[in-house]
């Protein structure tokens, strides 16, 4: 059996062990990227973006029925990436985790890298 004896590698191996999440957090943090990675919830998320909007302004953003956008925002909502608040008949959506817009900016960013 081969042994690296890289001081450096070790280093960087253990810096790696003592940060890693735990897997419970490792499971919170995959259930997070699979309920933003179907992509009428992203689109939802990116008509958000730019500030609170009611259901039906975000059927006419992301160009869905009223009972699918529905349907979506319960999950993310459930999911605590939206939150929603009542003004007189409207319930407004906004997002609640700024991280997520965050991640998915950096997705979008990178579309257009050629690596």
């Amino acid at each position: 059996m081969n042994y690296c004896e890289n001081e450096e590698h070790k280093e960087r191996a253990a810096k790696a062990k003592a940060e890693m999440p735990s897997d419970e957090q490792l499971t919170q943090m995959g259930a997070r990227f699979k309920v933003i990675s179907e992509s009428s919830r992203l689109k939802i998320l990116l008509a958000l973006s730019g500030g609170e909007l009611c259901v039906e302004h975000i059927t006419a953003v992301v160009d869905a029925a009223q009972s699918a956008v529905s349907h979506q925002l319960k999950t993310l909502k459930d999911n605590k990436i939206v939150k929603c608040r009542r003004s007189g008949k409207n319930i407004l959506y906004s997002v609640s985790d700024w991280h997520i817009l965050t991640m998915i900016n950096v997705a979008k960013e990178h579309l257009d890298c050629d690596e």
